[in-house]
Protein backbone atom coordinates (compact mmCIF):
# COMPACT_ATOMS: atom_id res chain seq x y z
CA UNK A 1 0.00 0.00 0.00
CA UNK A 2 1.07 3.67 -0.40
CA UNK A 3 1.25 6.45 2.41
CA UNK A 4 0.94 9.94 0.24
CA UNK A 5 0.85 13.61 1.10
CA UNK A 6 -2.18 14.97 -1.32
CA UNK A 7 -2.69 18.86 -0.58
CA UNK A 8 -1.75 18.80 2.67
CA UNK A 9 -4.24 15.39 3.75
CA UNK A 10 -2.89 12.05 4.73
CA UNK A 11 -4.17 9.02 2.26
CA UNK A 12 -3.34 5.83 2.80
CA UNK A 13 -4.38 3.86 -0.90
CA UNK A 14 -3.30 1.02 -3.51
CA UNK A 15 -0.98 2.89 -5.40
CA UNK A 16 -1.98 3.82 -8.95
CA UNK A 17 -3.32 7.25 -10.62
CA UNK A 18 -4.88 8.70 -13.20
CA UNK A 19 -4.42 7.78 -16.85
CA UNK A 20 -3.38 10.37 -19.19
CA UNK A 21 -4.94 11.28 -22.79
CA UNK A 22 -4.65 8.88 -25.10
CA UNK A 23 -3.21 6.30 -22.67
CA UNK A 24 -5.16 2.70 -21.94
CA UNK A 25 -5.71 1.99 -18.73
CA UNK A 26 -3.07 -1.42 -18.85
CA UNK A 27 -0.69 1.56 -20.11
CA UNK A 28 -1.66 3.74 -16.97
CA UNK A 29 -0.59 0.91 -15.09
CA UNK A 30 2.94 0.19 -16.15
CA UNK A 31 3.66 3.82 -16.02
CA UNK A 32 2.65 4.81 -12.73
CA UNK A 33 4.56 1.54 -11.24
CA UNK A 34 7.63 2.90 -13.29
CA UNK A 35 6.96 6.56 -11.44
CA UNK A 36 6.08 5.47 -8.32
CA UNK A 37 8.47 2.35 -7.56
CA UNK A 38 10.92 3.09 -10.45
CA UNK A 39 10.58 -0.70 -11.55
CA UNK A 40 8.67 -2.15 -13.87
CA UNK A 41 6.09 -4.58 -13.47
CA UNK A 42 4.35 -7.38 -15.38
CA UNK A 43 0.67 -7.26 -15.54
CA UNK A 44 -0.88 -10.02 -14.54
CA UNK A 45 -4.89 -10.23 -14.89
CA UNK A 46 -7.77 -7.85 -14.10
CA UNK A 47 -8.44 -8.16 -10.81
CA UNK A 48 -11.69 -5.18 -10.41
CA UNK A 49 -13.74 -2.17 -11.52
CA UNK A 50 -15.34 -0.17 -9.87
CA UNK A 51 -19.35 -0.90 -10.31
CA UNK A 52 -20.83 1.92 -7.83
CA UNK A 53 -20.77 5.96 -7.98
CA UNK A 54 -17.37 7.42 -6.62
CA UNK A 55 -17.23 11.10 -6.30
CA UNK A 56 -13.63 12.33 -6.58
CA UNK A 57 -12.06 13.29 -2.76
CA UNK A 58 -10.38 16.25 -5.17
CA UNK A 59 -12.84 17.97 -7.64
CA UNK A 60 -16.40 17.37 -6.46
CA UNK A 61 -17.54 17.94 -10.48
CA UNK A 62 -15.54 14.49 -11.01
CA UNK A 63 -17.08 11.03 -10.91
CA UNK A 64 -14.10 8.16 -10.29
CA UNK A 65 -13.91 4.84 -12.08
CA UNK A 66 -11.11 2.55 -10.87
CA UNK A 67 -8.94 -0.07 -12.74
CA UNK A 68 -7.36 -2.82 -10.24
CA UNK A 69 -4.89 -4.56 -12.14
CA UNK A 70 -2.59 -7.79 -10.18
CA UNK A 71 1.07 -7.30 -11.18
CA UNK A 72 4.49 -8.66 -9.75
CA UNK A 73 7.80 -6.80 -10.19
CA UNK A 74 9.91 -7.73 -13.34
CA UNK A 75 13.40 -7.69 -11.10
CA UNK A 76 14.18 -7.62 -7.29
CA UNK A 77 12.57 -4.96 -5.75
CA UNK A 78 14.46 -1.90 -5.28
CA UNK A 79 12.53 0.55 -4.12
CA UNK A 80 12.05 1.04 -0.22
CA UNK A 81 9.15 -0.05 1.97
CA UNK A 82 8.54 0.79 5.94
CA UNK A 83 6.64 -0.98 8.68
CA UNK A 84 5.15 2.83 9.90
CA UNK A 85 2.53 4.91 8.15
CA UNK A 86 3.43 7.86 6.61
CA UNK A 87 7.69 7.58 7.07
CA UNK A 88 8.68 10.40 5.47
CA UNK A 89 12.03 12.15 6.20
CA UNK A 90 9.84 15.80 5.98
CA UNK A 91 6.23 16.04 5.10
CA UNK A 92 6.28 17.65 1.53
CA UNK A 93 3.17 17.86 -0.91
CA UNK A 94 2.77 14.96 -2.70
CA UNK A 95 5.53 12.56 -0.47
CA UNK A 96 4.91 8.73 -0.73
CA UNK A 97 5.98 5.85 1.01
CA UNK A 98 5.43 2.54 0.75
CA UNK A 99 4.07 -0.43 3.36
CA UNK A 100 3.95 -4.05 2.74
CA UNK A 101 1.22 -5.96 4.56
CA UNK A 102 -0.03 -9.68 5.38
CA UNK A 103 -3.60 -10.49 3.58
CA UNK A 104 -4.38 -11.90 7.21
CA UNK A 105 -3.24 -7.96 8.99
CA UNK A 106 -5.14 -6.08 6.02
CA UNK A 107 -8.35 -4.06 7.05
CA UNK A 108 -10.63 -1.70 4.73
CA UNK A 109 -10.44 0.54 7.46
CA UNK A 110 -6.82 1.86 7.20
CA UNK A 111 -7.77 3.41 3.29
CA UNK A 112 -9.15 6.30 3.01
CA UNK A 113 -11.09 5.56 -0.69
CA UNK A 114 -14.10 3.66 -1.31
CA UNK A 115 -12.92 2.06 -3.97
CA UNK A 116 -9.29 0.62 -2.37
CA UNK A 117 -11.59 -0.25 0.83
CA UNK A 118 -13.79 -2.80 -1.37
CA UNK A 119 -10.56 -4.33 -3.45
CA UNK A 120 -9.69 -4.93 0.24
CA UNK A 121 -12.90 -6.68 1.08
CA UNK A 122 -12.48 -8.42 -2.18
CA UNK A 123 -8.91 -9.87 -1.56
CA UNK A 124 -10.08 -11.24 2.12
CA UNK A 125 -12.66 -13.41 0.05
CA UNK A 126 -9.76 -15.18 -1.84
CA UNK A 127 -8.66 -18.57 -1.04
CA UNK A 128 -5.73 -18.63 1.32
CA UNK A 129 -2.80 -20.59 -0.19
Amino acid sequence: MADELIGGREFTKFPGGDIEFSEGSADAAWREAMEEFGQEIELTGHFYTTDFFILSAFRDTDQIISIYYTAILKAKQVFLTTERPFDFKQKEKNKESFRGMCLAELSADIFQFPDDKEVVMLLKKLPQV
